[in-house]
């Protein structure tokens, strides 16, 4: 007879874990999920516009880099406020390091975007060499990053999705 006590999952203990399902959601779809999509498309549009003025020098795509890091900071904003209601609301989000990580990578990632924004008002053209590409440029690092670890809580956690009995790790 095996006289080894059983054990136990750590995980399974910690049931605050298995709770994971979006607070902030439109029919059964977290909003910050489908808000990030805007700031992420727009803040690589930004760095492509700024490559393309650096390259052509037409005026079109300072001022096109401008409008596009205006959306990216503005719905970035809205993102970032779903985003944070989740993260304060559903226990198994906040009690997630990984979680913690993305907030603070998206608060610098929106600071970045803000500044480089700001910098561009007024004169568009002359922002854009060489602080706007600079800025342009680790903004889309950031939003790699950024992105990555938020899509880590979501494929390797389930973070903001249903589960449906489905186990969660």
């Amino acid at each position: 007879m095996d006289m080894r006590p059983e054990l136990t999952d750590p995980l399974e203990e910690r049931r605050a874990l298995q709770d994971t399902e979006s607070k902030i959601a439109l029919a059964g779809h977290p909003l910050h999920a489908m808000l990030v999509a805007f700031p992420i498309a727009l803040s690589f549009s930004t760095l492509g516009a700024d490559l393309l003025y650096a390259w052509t020098g037409a005026a079109f795509w300072a001022e096109a880099a401008g409008y596009a890091v205006f959306g990216a900071f503005s719905i970035g904003v809205l993102a970032g406020l779903t985003g944070t209601a989740e993260l304060l609301l559903v226990r198994g989000i906040r009690s997630r390091s990984a979680s913690w990580t993305h907030f603070i990578l998206a608060v610098m990632l929106l600071s970045l975007l803000g500044a480089n924004w700001i910098l561009r008002i007024g004169d568009p053209e002359g922002a854009v060499l060489p602080v706007g590409l600079a800025l342009s440029l680790v903004a889309a690092g950031m939003t790699a990053l950024t992105g990555w670890h938020g899509g880590k809580l979501v494929f390797d956690y389930q973070i903001g999705t249903k589960s449906d009995g489905i186990d969660r790790p």
